[in-house]
Order: C-alpha cells, then structure tokens, then sequence
C-alpha cells in the first residue's frame, strides 16, 4: 500500500453523493473539505437563478459584430473577471432571434467546460456561450467574494470533484447550485474592497503599459496603412527571391512597413541583433517544473498563471527553458500578441516550443516586449506566417525581419513604464492572494485571525513600491 491512498464508504453515502462510484471522488482530500463545510449553506441559497449557455446554438462567428451584446466565452475569465481582449460581440437582433438571455455587472460566471475558470461580469449588457454557467444572486454585492471563494482550495477542490471527465471536463447547473459556501460578515466587506483596490491596481498597470506603447509609437512615428490589396510583382521579386507563392505574403502593406523601418537611423535583422535560444531540453520526469503555454499570457505580458507538475506529466512541447529577463514571443498565427517577459518567478520554467525565446544586448528586455506587441512588429511578423492546420511563422522567416533599434533615452523611457505596470500587477496579484488565503483562515481558524491576517499583509503589499 506505500504510496497508495484508501478510503472506506458507506453505500449510504455514495447513494448521497448521486451514487458516484469513481474512486477519485472519495479522495482523503475530497472528503476533508466537505466535512469541513458541512455546516456551511449551498450557493442555491443565495442566488435568483442559474443558467447554462443555449445548448445546441446555432450562433456562428459570421453574425459577430464590431460591438453590441458581449459573447463571454471560458477563456475571457481571467484574474476573477471579464478580459479586454479577444472578445467577440452580436447584435441584439441576433440575441433575439436564438433566444439568448442577457446578463449584467455581477453575474458571477464559470467555465462548463474544460479548466475551472470563475469570473465576475463588469460589464451591463453581456450574454454567455454554450459553455459558460451564468449565476445571478440575490445581492449582487457579494459576487467578487464568491468568486474569491471559489478560487481558494475549499471553493476549487468541490468544483474539481464534481467534474465528469468523459471527452471533456464538464460541471451542470445542479453541481453549481450545491457547492458549499461559508460567509463572514466583517470577512466579506473587507475582502471586497480589497478587489476594488486589485481592481484600480489592474488599471493602473493597463495605463502603465500604454503609456509605454504610445512612447514607442511617437518614436517610430509608423502609419498602418490598408490602402490597397492590389501588389504587382515578377517572377524575380517573388517566387524566385522569397519562395513564397502566397498573395497575403506580397500585401503593399507589409511593403511600406518594411520601408519605414528602412528609413529609422538605426536597424537591423532579428538574427543579427538578437538572440534566439531554441534549444529543446527535456524535462527530468521526477522534478516537478513550472509549465507556461499561450493561454497563461495576458494582454500586458504578464505570466498570470502557470501549470505546475513533474516532467514526466508535461506535454511534449514543453521544451524550452526560460530565465529572468527573457521575453518569450508567440509564433502562432492568431496568438502572435501573446509575448511576456520572465520575471524570477518564472526562472528556470519551462514554456511552449510554440514560443520564440529571445533576448538581446542592444535592447532591454521590457523594450523588446513593447516593440515584439506592437502592432508595426505583429504585422510582420504575421506577414511571415505560413502553414496549413497550425499556421505559424518560422524561424527563418522571423530572423529576417527588420526591427529598429532605438536609442538608449527611449529605451529607458519604456524601461521605466514597464517596471511601474510589473509593480501594479504584482501588487493586484499578491493582493487578491492574500483574499484568497484570508478565507482559508477564517475555515480553518476563525474571523478574527482571517481579519488581521489580510490587513497585515495588504499593508505589505501596498507599501512596497
């Protein structure tokens, strides 16, 4: 039995249980959690309704508007809310003729399918996918504490349990409606001014950013432009110098890009002026290894999560190791904006062969995550894009590119906004951690102690900076 785990259940308790017989649900971990919030309400108590997305709904991507009715799909939740990116709209006339309902701010939402994503609307006019549960309580004010609490291992670990795994991880609205939730009055008001600080932090970090962003626009001083789709090349100028055959590769687009680069007083090839690490190492089976993959990257290049777990559990495309001031960029067509720079939290993690590892000794790292995001390089860069099933640039293609290189005054300009925005983001996330393991305490212990526990360390948090 060494290393094996045992649990003995009576078939009283499995009947209970809507008769699940799988021994992973009677995990000694499982059973801890809900005897411990035994005596703890369902989240059924507290709501008006519960709603799963239409079933069988024959909305398609071609009735997606440039705004209207937001769609929240599972991968818009992130960090407890409704990302700004990658968000897709429909108008209300298309709401009405499939019967979509509609949901305001603090409906409280979960992924069906797939990972465990919990989220909290901030926005008045939203409706929900096929696989998003929609959960409206009867006071609205305690929606960021109910996120909170799923996101803390009583709350996660009752969803997890719950899960039916056949093609899919999948919850219902029945499992929704009897997890167990514990509420405490001075816990609860406390933890959710501390997310409308997290809130402001996030904000804060976004301006940081795009203060940056706009610094590097102003400097280039590059226009898009999508005048025409009309190129006329020969043989020689194409095919026979590019190999490509493709017409998106010749758009005049992407010719006067590379133009105005040509133009700036200093420049040069990615190959000659940056490094690319694209060594494949693989991971020892029996050491457990922080795993970073597209879906962990945010739209600022923060790493807002990662996977956890031993070599031996970790996809084959983990494969690249990172280190501290590394910027990892997408290569993937559809993702090319998911570029991130690695902080010491991250060094010596593995990321995904699907990203490019580069860095430089001309550029500072928070200067090549700027320029690799902006739109002058994914423009480029997905102009070099190439493929059929998974279309992605190549190595080849993304050494070639021409960036500028900008003087060392602008550099540290950037430098300087990009270590503010890392400084707020990280104030938000330890922050909201702290919330999380403030709940844990008051389970655990009690409120008192939960209480100091999360002013303690929110005074912490705030002061550093």
């Amino acid at each position: 039995m060494s290393g094996l785990e045992c649990s003995e259940i009576y078939f009283n308790n499995i009947h209970d249980n809507l008769f699940r017989l799988e021994a992973e649900y009677y995990k000694k971990i499982y059973l801890s959690i809900e005897k411990k919030l035994a005596n703890y309400n369902e989240l059924g108590m507290y709501v008006n309704s519960i709603n799963c997305g239409p079933f069988g709904s024959s909305l398609l991507d071609d009735k997606y508007e440039i705004n209207g009715v937001l769609v929240v799909r599972p991968f818009n939740l992130k960090q407890l809310t409704i990302e700004n990116e990658n968000l897709v709209y429909i108008s209300e006339e298309t709401l009405h003729d499939n019967n979509l309902k509609k949901y305001g701010r603090n409906t409280v939402l979960f992924s069906r399918v797939g990972d465990i994503k919990i989220g909290v609307s901030n926005r008045d006019n939203i409706t929900i996918s096929p696989n998003i549960i929609a959960v409206s309580l009867k006071n609205e004010f305690l929606a960021k504490y109910v996120a909170v609490f799923f996101y803390t291992k009583y709350g996660f670990l009752q969803i997890k349990r719950q899960l039916k795994i056949s093609a899919q991880p999948t919850i219902s609205t029945n499992v929704i409606e009897k997890l167990k939730i514990p509420f405490f009055d001075k816990l609860v008001d406390r933890i959710i001014s501390k997310l409308d600080i997290t809130e402001n932090l996030m904000q804060q970090a976004n301006k940081a950013y795009l203060k940056a962003e706009q610094l590097l626009v102003k400097e280039l001083n590059i226009k898009i432009e999508n005048n025409s789709n009309i190129n006329i090349k020969s043989f020689n100028n194409s095919f026979s110098n590019s190999g490509r055959l493709d017409a998106e590769y010749y758009l005049a687009k992407y010719e006067a890009l590379q133009k105005n680069i040509y133009k700036y007083p200093k420049k040069g090839n990615i190959c000659s002026i940056i490094t690319l690490q694209d060594k494949n190492i693989t991971p020892k089976d029996n050491k457990k290894y922080k795993y970073i993959e597209l879906a962990n990257i945010d739209n600022i290049g923060n790493i807002i999560d990662c996977t956890e777990d031993f070599g031996v559990n970790l996809p084959t495309r983990a494969r690249r190791i990172v280190h501290t001031g590394d910027v990892i960029v997408s290569s993937i067509e559809g993702s090319l904006n998911k570029c991130a720079l690695i902080t010491e939290e991250f060094d010596g993690a593995f990321c995904s062969t699907g990203f490019f590892v580069i860095k430089s000794g001309i550029f500072t790292s928070e200067t090549l995550l700027v320029l690799f995001k902006s739109e002058i390089l994914q423009n480029l860069m997905k102009k070099g894009c190439s493929g059929t099933i998974l279309t992605a640039i190549s190595k080849e293609e993304f050494e070639k590119i021409c960036i500028p290189i900008l003087n060392d005054n602008i550099q540290q300009k950037i430098t300087c906004y990009i270590k503010q925005s890392k400084l707020l983001y990280n104030q938000s996330k330890l922050l909201l951690e702290a919330a999380k393991k403030s709940v844990e305490i008051a389970i655990e212990q009690n409120e008192d102690i939960a209480l100091n526990y999360l002013q303690e360390q929110s005074d912490n948090i705030l002061n550093n900076n």
